[in-house]
């Protein structure tokens, strides 16, 4: 199913590629197996992964396959938008798109559907009275990536009581 898996600290990453595009990014827990590159194009992103993991500052610029409801696509591109060491809430993006019917638990729906998380950044988004949920997950080892990412984009990162 992934064409490499990329070793983090708390996780792996699972990349898989359609041609010389990423179709789709999804955190493992720390247990699975890396996977070295089936290709050439997954040995590229696998690179920039392990520069992003060395360094937060990394742009990716491999391409990517977007594919999603246009309030979807809305929710990531306000994603995109939260600078590297800053966090949204949910409800500050519903807000934000306010012409789209959608309220905090929309937002969240959208950002645990994101197949390509760390390049839309949907570990940025946080709930208001806390960390929020992760992949659809509110317990286990994805809140432990999700805390990681936050602390590795911005170590002094804190959580809002």
């Amino acid at each position: 199913m992934f064409d490499v898996i990329v070793e983090f600290p708390k996780m792996k990453v699972g990349v898989a590629t359609r041609g010389e595009r990423v179709v789709e990014i999804r955190y493992l827990p720390s247990t699975t197996a890396p996977k070295p590159a089936t290709n050439g194009f997954a040995a590229t992103v696998a690179k920039q992964l392990e520069r992003y993991r060395a360094d937060p500052d990394t742009k990716f610029d491999f391409p990517v396959v977007i594919e999603g409801s246009p309030l979807q696509r809305a929710v990531w591109d306000a994603m995109c938008a939260i600078p590297r060491g800053k966090t949204r809430t949910y409800g500050d993006i519903a807000r934000e798109l306010a012409h789209f019917p959608a309220d905090a638990r929309d937002i969240g729906q959208a950002c645990g559907d994101n197949r390509l998380p760390i390049v839309i950044p949907c570990h940025r988004v946080v709930a208001a009275n806390g960390l929020g949920g992760f992949g659809h997950a509110t317990d286990g080892y994805l809140m432990e990536v999700k805390r990681w990412l936050l602390a590795h984009e911005a170590p002094a990162f804190e959580l809002r009581p």
